[in-house]
């Protein structure tokens, strides 16, 4: 995929982000050009995770690009066909809410609009403790929705938390080549894990 230029938006699901900085070395060591954004929660908190600046220093790294972090930097991602795709990873029951019903409050929920603009794909790496419960609408509302992909998904720990759901980041490479050819990754949907 190298010269393919991809938005990388990270939202707050903090217990993941490890997990998610490791896809994005991948896709940076496989070529894609990666322009990070991230949501006011995860730019800006610290948590038992780690430090805010720990996060920002290592995506900064990894990417060789700064954060876009701010509404008006990420506006132009639409007019200016600035990116051929954009992936939310993680990707929160929160940011799914917000992106069924519109709501364009955040660098994230905007870049996803700008995008969505030139009718460009968007995927979603799921990860919410409530996707089988509160976050259920959202996702069923998005997985109806035209330009949008999800990495494939499955529950995380059924015993210990019925209703989450988590993607299988190792897929992410495959699932955005598949949409940019339109296609939707296959299976969607994992079988149960833990």
């Amino acid at each position: 995929m190298n010269g393919k230029k991809l938005g990388f938006a990270l939202c707050g699901s903090f217990c993941t982000l490890e997990r998610t900085l490791k896809t994005m070395a991948e896709l940076a060591a496989a070529g894609w050009e990666i322009q990070p954004i991230m949501s006011p929660f995860t730019y800006e908190t610290d948590t038992r995770f780690g430090a805010a600046e720990q996060w920002r220093d290592r995506v900064e790294g990894l990417c060789g690009r700064p954060i876009w972090h701010t509404v008006p930097q990420v506006e132009p991602i639409g007019p200016r066909k600035l990116l051929d795709i954009l992936l939310v990873a993680p990707c929160t029951g929160n940011t799914l809410g917000k992106l069924a019903n519109g709501i364009t409050d955040t660098p994230v929920t905007m870049a996803v609009k700008a995008h969505l603009r030139g009718d460009r794909p968007v995927v979603l790496a799921v990860s919410t403790n409530d996707g089988l419960s509160g976050s259920a609408a959202g996702l069923g509302a998005l997985l109806c929705r035209k330009n949008y992909y999800f990495v494939p998904f499955g529950q995380d720990d059924p015993l210990k938390k019925p209703t989450s759901l988590c993607a299988e980041l190792s897929l992410t490479g495959a699932t955005l080549e598949a949409a940019l050819r339109g296609e939707q990754l296959q299976p969607l949907l994992l079988g149960a894990r833990g």
